[in-house]
């Protein structure tokens, strides 16, 4: 199967379209099946109305599908703070680190501790005179922590970008008016088989749910670039976007007490909160953690904010 990548840039706008050909057949046993509703999204998130286009899908066939423009910082929540400034800084002056399903605190106890947390004496984070957190402070110092190939000058330094970073930068995504569910899985794009788009799904206020963040790169830089509360960080060409969903952003209340919704996937399918009001999860998720009821038709539940993970796959159709 070969994978297409278009990058359109456009005035400081950035159009991401991924698609591949496509024979996987449409499960004509779906029961339910639930429009994407415009009105969901925010409009202080997006940077024009939301309209309506014709779009061909992943399997071939031609859809009305919804054309979202939005700027790439959310407006229903703070960002930040990322790394704190001292190694006295309780956690309220910094972000989250993610690791083996758990979510800790990168207070300045925690990046006094790394060389412990990560089992390796090579992490010094911070200035062992004044406890000054070492830290990316301009623009440039930004893009050049965070480039993949970034240089031993960057080693031990806490990455954080603000947000005045990517003010004009928009982001473009096409999302199916209609989810049509597939019978087999699309694996998302980016790694070994994949076929599918690597970006995940949209929150209500247009800030992308992404893949998993490359954490084994930034830790073997020896650098850090830790998520605010809200499971998200900045880089200057995706902007503001999530890594893990932490109830910080916009979600729709189910009055039968399952888990809230918090967006929706590529596909056009429903992504909700992990745990409904009891606080337990769905046991029979499929392998891309979707299920389907009367009420919402097929959705999915998002992974747990400590696994670094959204969902494991697609299983409709979504735009090439």
């Amino acid at each position: 199967m070969k994978l297409h990548l278009k990058l359109l840039s456009i005035a400081l706008g950035l159009t991401i379209i991924i698609g591949c050909s496509n024979t996987n057949p449409i499960d004509t046993s779906v029961g339910t099946i639930v429009k994407v509703k415009s009105s969901d999204f925010l409009s202080a998130g997006l940077s024009e109305p939301i309209s309506v286009v014709s779009r061909t899908l992943s399997n071939g066939t031609t859809a009305d599908c919804y054309k979202i423009v939005c700027k790439s910082t959310p407006t229903d929540h703070a960002m930040g703070p990322w790394c704190p400034t001292n190694i006295s800084d309780a956690a309220d002056a910094g972000g989250i680190w993610l690791k083996d399903g758990n979510v800790y605190n990168v207070d300045g106890a925690f990046i006094k501790n790394l060389a412990t947390f990560f089992s390796d004496p090579t992490w010094m984070m911070y200035n062992s005179t004044t406890g000054e957190v070492i830290r990316t402070k301009t623009q440039a110092e930004c893009q050049a922590a965070a480039n993949p190939a970034v240089g031993p000058e960057y080693k031990n330094f806490c990455v954080e970008c603000l947000p005045s970073y990517v003010a004009n930068i928009t982001q473009t995504y096409y999302i199916p008016v209609t989810p049509i569910k597939l019978t087999n899985a699309i694996q998302f794009g980016m790694g070994p088989g994949a076929s599918g788009p690597a970006v995940r799904g949209l929150a209500f206020n247009g800030v992308r749910f992404d893949g998993p963040a490359p954490v084994n790169a930034i830790l073997g830089a020896y650098t850090l670039a830790p998520f605010d509360d809200a499971g998200g960080h900045i880089n200057l060409a995706a902007g503001y976007h999530y890594h893990a969903a932490t109830g910080k952003s916009k979600e729709i209340a189910q009055s039968d007490g399952h888990a809230p919704m918090i967006g929706y996937a590529a596909d056009g399918h429903g992504l909700f909160a992990r745990l409904d009001s009891t606080g337990a999860e769905p046991s029979d998720l499929d392998e891309c953690r979707g299920h389907t009821d009367n009420t919402r038709g097929y959705h999915y539940h998002v992974d747990k904010a400590g696994a670094n993970n959204f969902i494991n796959c697609l299983k409709g159709a979504y735009v090439n």
